[in-house]
């Protein structure tokens, strides 16, 4: 497949026109221009860089790549190996950041919501970035053992773990300041992929548990459904990559 073709057709499916990002989505670097083999990771680290390298991939796609809003903009130290490295391989490197956060089917917070099985499922606050649902009435640390199954990754539980809950609110990644909105609209417990010292306090107080899941882990979601529907619907090799991440 053309590298254009490629790119509109993502275009096409994740709309990140619609989306005022913090680095930019499609093509980020420019590398051969027929593909049929794509690594796919969460983050394009050298970890990653150097696999994609090794499988001979003609395009790396990722969630989080590179040229991040206030950055310093030097190819140098880390941004200058992971350069060389890519170039090396004349390979592609493709992002898409909130486009897949958001997507309505494949996104990180849809897999969720089918990890879940939720019903009712809904979404709101900024850029309708937080989902919820609801699921059967469960204690926390028996949805705390599901995600712990499902991402393979423990969670960190802030509030009281023998609530029971039903109504879910959740946002992948670093989306611990949508805590509050989360609880305006309703929810019993929220998950999400980071906290900080504040929101220990948050969750006890307002008696909502936060399940602190992992960036990383929650971010697999997107871009595996992303990379599995890219080999289903266009056959295309798609080679997913995990360079773990306990954060």
């Amino acid at each position: 497949m053309q590298r254009q073709h490629l790119i509109e057709i993502l275009n096409d499916l994740l709309h990140p026109e619609l989306f005022k990002d913090y680095a930019p989505n499609g093509l980020q670097v420019e590398g051969k221009g027929e593909i049929s083999r794509i690594v796919t990771a969460v983050s394009a680290t050298q970890n990653v860089l150097d696999q994609a390298l090794a499988l001979k991939a003609d395009a790396l796609l990722v969630h989080h790549g590179w040229f991040w809003r206030g950055e310093n903009p030097a190819v140098v130290a880390t941004k200058y190996r992971r350069l060389k490295t890519l170039m090396s391989g004349d390979i592609n490197l493709i992002a898409y950041h909130l486009p897949l956060d958001a997507h309505i089917t494949l996104g990180n917070n849809a897999q969720m919501a089918q990890l879940l099985a939720a019903t009712d499922v809904a979404q709101g606050g900024e850029n309708s970035f937080i989902w919820s649902g609801l699921v059967p009435p469960i204690t926390v640390q028996a949805l705390a053992s599901h995600l712990e199954k499902s991402l393979n990754r423990s969670p960190l539980v802030l509030g009281d773990q023998t609530k029971t809950v039903s109504r879910l609110a959740w946002c992948s990644g670093a989306a611990e300041d949508f805590f509050e909105e989360a609880i305006a609209m309703g929810a019993d417990a929220y998950i999400s992929g980071e906290a900080t010292e504040r929101t220990t306090h948050l969750a006890r107080e307002m008696h909502v548990p936060f399940l602190v899941c992992g960036h990383h882990a929650t971010e697999r979601l997107g871009i595996k459904a992303l990379s599995d529907w890219l080999g289903e619907n266009h056959g295309l090799e798609c080679i997913f990559v995990d360079d773990e991440n306990p954060i």
